[in-house]
């Protein structure tokens, strides 16, 4: 193990963000040099707090199944090259991880039972971005080709794990990719402030030199690739286009002007941080921004709204106001449902749980000027409005952070003829085939809304189940059960 007493005499201690004052001004991560290198000052103290428990619950919080007690000893011990071995053995892209993951596996961590958990998603990154700046993470060609030919349809990252996964088993991947450039959600869902994109340019370059080839503004099935063609140019195909049909608002007023989906917004101040030209961009500057939806998303859209120069922000949440300690109903190693502050929430903004939007008041111009609604109780696992409560709140710019409901069909779905679950996801088996031989499934796409870790858990997972599909067997990760679930209440 580590240090044998290190969770004995140090206390947990995270990564300190940039003055508020000062990050608002910008785009760039809210960590001074990035998140990895924030930490470097006291990661030694941070790794050796990991106890080298006898049964490493982190292992079964991580869907990825991240060697955690291995590479806190690597650090601990000042081993980087080995931890960043150790780190990239069970996921592809830790520096993605360690910056958007919500750390499950720190709510399994076994110190946490009766103290702070061990710093797992800091020190994970640290490691990332250490092995970056020191060379170490390098292009794995194959040594072989198979022959054999795949398409990765989606360019999130399910899509880039299974890509990175199959090109390095020797087969020739294309990977599709409908925006203009690729990255799906990471490259246009993900604010700057979350994750500098050169973060991202860095793990494609990689991947390119491996061998991988990407194919960025196709969307194939509605473009002149239809999926008879996709099947007949390659021998398998792995669908990873995520969930993308927002959750909408079914109220009076939701056609009024100003009113958008989360996924309008955030992908025009992407490009606009990044130096682009956006025509008609949505600005939150001067108005009252009201975001509808408590996730991530919404943290989002509050950030990127801060930045914009909003005169006011209100987040908006059907849900109680969760506790700010685990729950009795919710005991280790569960991922609780708690009280959390988010970078963006510590920078301005309003939070009001328990509340319904009852209606979007608009002007004589067809505007929405405000957002009337009510508070509510949950009875019998269902909402209820509270009788007199009704107010109303003034509302320039309404965003819709509810998320999303499953993949679009029309198009690539609805002529591969894949069949549906009971949820509208991709129906697969347990080796991530769908009804059609030969085309898999991997991520949101299959699994519904869900974290990054999975994506990237299921995209290897898949990548096994092509290579054995194609060659009869494989020494790729062996695949987790798609219909597994989180520890998530």
């Amino acid at each position: 193990m580590a240090d044998p007493k290190g969770f004995l005499k140090d206390g947990r201690e995270v990564a300190p963000r940039r003055p508020v004052e000062e990050r608002v001004q910008d785009w760039g991560e809210v960590y001074p040099g990035g998140p990895g290198r924030a930490l470097l000052p006291i990661i030694g103290t941070q790794a050796g707090r990991c106890m080298d428990c006898g049964i490493p619950f982190c292992h079964q919080g991580c869907p990825l199944g991240n060697i955690i007690p291995e590479w806190n000893d690597l650090v601990w011990r000042e081993d980087w090259e080995g931890a960043s071995e150790r780190l990239h053995a069970t996921n592809n892209f830790p520096e993605f991880t360690g910056r958007l993951c919500p750390a499950p596996c720190e709510t399994a961590c076994v110190l946490g039972i009766n103290q702070d958990p061990v710093t797992i998603k800091n020190v994970e990154v640290t490691i990332a971005d250490k092995a970056w700046d020191s060379g170490f993470v390098r292009p794995q060609p194959p040594e072989w080709l198979s022959g054999r030919t795949v398409a990765v349809v989606g360019s999130g990252p399910a899509g880039l794990a299974a890509a990175q996964q199959l090109t390095r088993a020797g087969h020739t991947v294309a990977v599709y990719e409908r925006a203009d450039k690729i990255g799906g959600l990471l490259r246009y869902g993900i604010p700057e402030f979350k994750m500098e994109k050169k973060v991202l340019d860095k793990r494609l370059e990689q991947m390119r030199r491996e061998g991988t080839v990407f194919r960025a503004g196709v969307e194939v099935g509605v473009d002149e690739l239809t999926a008879d063609r996709l099947r007949e140019r390659y021998d398998a195909v792995v669908l990873a286009m995520g969930s993308t049909v927002a959750r909408d608002l079914d109220v009076p007023g939701r056609q009024l002007d100003g009113v958008h989906q989360a996924m309008e917004f955030l992908p025009q101040a992407n490009r606009a941080a990044l130096g682009e030209e956006v025509e008609g961009q949505i600005m939150a500057t001067g108005k009252h921004v009201v975001i509808i939806g408590g996730g991530d998303t919404g943290a989002d859209c509050l950030g990127t709204s801060t930045r914009h120069g909003a005169a006011s922000i209100t987040q908006l949440e059907i849900m109680p106001e969760p506790p700010h300690a685990r729950p009795a109903g919710q005991p280790w190693p569960t991922y609780p449902m708690v009280f959390r502050v988010s970078s963006a929430h510590e920078e301005a903004g309003e939070r009001v749980y328990a509340v319904s939007t009852q209606e979007l008041v608009g002007d004589d111009q067809g505007r929405v000027r405000a957002l009337r609604l009510v508070d509510v109780v949950f009875e019998n696992g269902r909402p209820t409005e509270v009788e007199g409560t009704e107010r109303e709140i003034p509302a320039d710019l309404v965003l819709l952070a509810m998320g999303f409901t499953g993949p679009e069909r029309a198009g690539l779905v609805d002529q591969l003829g894949v069949d549906l679950d009971e949820r509208g996801n991709v129906k697969r088996d347990g080796d991530y085939q769908s009804s059609v031989p030969g085309v898999f499934v991997a991520g949101d796409v299959g699994r519904g809304q869900s974290l990054i870790v999975w994506a990237i858990a299921e995209g290897r997972a898949a990548a096994a189940s092509v290579d054995r599909f194609l060659t009869g067997s494989t020494t790729l990760p062996a695949p987790i059960p798609p219909h597994a679930r989180p520890l998530v209440v």
